[in-house]
């Protein structure tokens, strides 16, 4: 199936799911999200799946056991390609890359990196390249600096960093609903790669024991 764009029903489906999460909308709805959201979002990954590799969607059930919020479903649909993310909603289109979430053991290596002046002025060097390109670089942050770390550290902005990534948002357009959505994810991963590459090289994945 060739990509040429999420259906014109998409962001009027999130719309109405917003007003109205329940399984009685999701029911009614359901055949809009698999033709204008899901079938479109499964195309996007597989013309991005020759540069960078095979995607996977999440599903569209919220986990609510735990959370004060029951609303079942998500009101948007994410994808993941490796380090890289990239959502539709009501918003429009979302494209992100880097790490959402980092364990306790990665946190120490990234804090170890950042604390690095060759790696740590790396990190700094990419970040500001992309704030230039106009993405967002974003990630929760302690309040205040890591214990054992000098609060007139160079880099003690990044050192309360627990997470680290970057996106570009569209609001909703034409080109949403056209094949040329596909370059505006395109050209956002590209740009997040070189960032991407340095979590991968300086912190990688997570050794503890998954709960």
């Amino acid at each position: 199936m060739t990509f040429t764009g999420f259906g014109e029903g998409a962001v009027e489906f999130y719309d109405g799911l917003i007003v109205d999460n329940s399984k009685a909308y999701w029911s009614d709805n359901r055949e809009v999200y698999e033709n204008d959201v899901r079938a479109p979002m499964q195309a996007l990954l597989a013309e991005l799946e020759p540069e960078f590799g095979p995607g996977k969607i999440f599903r569209p059930y919220r986990d609510v056991r735990f959370a004060a919020d029951k609303t079942p479903y998500k009101t948007h649909c994410g994808a993941t390609a490796g380090p890289f993310y990239v959502q539709i909603g009501a918003d429009g289109l979302m494209a992100a890359g880097g790490y959402y979430r980092m364990a306790s053991d990665q946190v120490t290596r990234f804090r170890t990196a950042v604390d690095d002046e060759r790696r740590g002025t790396q990190l700094e060097k990419l970040l500001e390249v992309l704030r230039a390109d106009g993405v967002t670089v974003a990630g929760e942050k302690l309040k205040t600096r890591p214990r054992g770390f000098d609060p007139d550290h160079p880099r003690i902005d990044l050192l309360r960093h627990k997470a680290l990534y970057g996106h570009r948002s569209w609001p909703p357009d034409d080109v949403l609903h056209e094949a040329g959505a596909v370059e505006r994810v395109v050209t956002a991963w590209r740009a997040l790669r070189p960032l991407s590459e340095w979590l991968a090289d300086h912190v990688g994945s997570s050794d503890l024991p998954r709960r």
